[in-house]
């Protein structure tokens, strides 16, 4: 997935804070929350939150809020659901076809909570 590619079909100017974003969250298996990235970064909270929102509203990025209050972003690209432990707030992405359907719906995001195989122990 090529980061020129994704503002392109967005209609949004790319710039080095934007490429900054989306870089991290590309190149990350798990959604990714302000705290996980922060050291990672050359901008300020604000300047993260305010591309994030413009992501958000372009449909490039989704959000989720976890059990911890961290809203966490991924890249928008094939929806799956997320397990998030109630134990120690890991999140994790489920690869498991989660296929509901509820009528006159349109599911965007599956969120499971419970106990991680780590906690479960």
């Amino acid at each position: 997935m090529k980061i020129k590619n994704i503002i392109d079909n967005s209609n949004i100017k790319l710039t080095t804070a934007r490429e900054e974003i989306l870089s991290k969250l590309i190149n990350s298996k798990t959604p990714q929350s302000y705290d996980d990235i922060k050291d990672t970064l050359s901008m300020d909270k604000a300047t993260f939150y305010r591309n994030i929102s413009k992501f958000e509203q372009s449909g490039i990025v989704q959000s989720f809020e976890s059990n911890d209050k961290k809203r966490y972003f991924e890249i928008t690209n094939n929806p799956h659901g997320h397990f998030i432990c109630e134990t120690c707030n890991k999140v994790e992405c489920l690869s498991d076809n989660l296929n509901i359907k509820l009528d006159g719906y349109k599911i965007e995001n599956i969120i499971i909570k419970g106990v991680c195989k780590s906690c479960n122990l």
